[in-house]
C-alpha cells in the first residue's frame, strides 16, 4: 500500500485536504494555527490507488525543546517513512520563507513530492500558484481542499506515481 504524507506550514489546509480525501472529518480544522499536534492516518483510495494517507502537524519554526520542535520531529519521522509527500502551500499567500525552508528539507530527503497550491478557488491565488513552480518539484497542482477543486488531478498524479513505482520495483 502506498503511504502518502501531507506536509506544509501551519494553516495551509493540510487537515482540510486530509478530511476531503478520506471523505469524513477525522482531522481537526481551525483558523488558529497549530491545532494539529500529532498525526492522523486513514486508509482511502485516490483514483485507482489504495493509500495510507497521513496528516501531519506540518513544519514550523521552533525553539529548542519547544512543542513546535517536537511536532517537527514527529513530522520528519513520518515523512521519512512514507513513499510520497503532498507539499501544500497557501496559494493566496504565495511562497513564504517557511515554505522555502521546508522545500529545502524535502529536497535533502530525496522524496517524491507533489506540490499542491491550495485555496485556488479564486483569482487571488493566481500569483501564488505560479510562484509554486519555483519550488523545484515540477508543476504544481491547483486545488481547493475546501471546495474539492483539483482533487481529480491529485488522484491522477497518485495513480501515475503508483504505476511508475510498480514498474520499477
Amino acid at each position: 500500500m502506498l503511504s502518502i504524507v501531507i506536509v506544509g506550514a501551519p494553516n495551509v489546509g493540510k487537515s482540510t485536504l486530509f478530511n476531503r480525501l478520506i471523505g469524513k472529518k477525522l482531522a481537526l480544522v481551525d483558523d488558529q494555527p497549530g491545532v494539529t499536534r500529532d498525526f492522523r492516518e486513514a486508509r482511502t483510495r485516490l483514483g485507482k490507488t489504495e493509500v495510507l494517507l497521513i496528516d501531519t502537524a506540518g513544519f514550523d519554526l521552533a525553539e529548542k525543546n519547544s512543542l513546535n520542535e517536537r511536532t517537527n520531529v514527529i513530522s520528519r519521522s513520518v515523512i521519512q517513512n512514507s513513499n510520497m509527500c503532498l507539499f501544500v502551500i497557501d496559494a493566496r499567500k504565495g511562497i513564504t520563507s517557511l515554505d522555502s525552508l521546508f522545500a529545502e528539507s524535502l529536497r535533502k530527503l530525496s522524496m517524491n513530492v507533489v506540490i499542491l497550491a491550495n485555496k485556488c478557488e479564486g483569482r487571488l491565488s493566481d500569483a501564488g500558484f505560479y510562484e509554486a513552480f519555483s519550488m523545484g518539484f515540477g508543476s504544481p497542482l491547483a486545488i481547493s481542499a475546501e471546495h474539492g477543486i483539483g482533487i481529480n488531478l491529485l488522484a491522477d498524479a497518485v495513480d501515475s506515481y503508483n504505476n511508475l513505482d510498480q514498474t520499477t520495483s
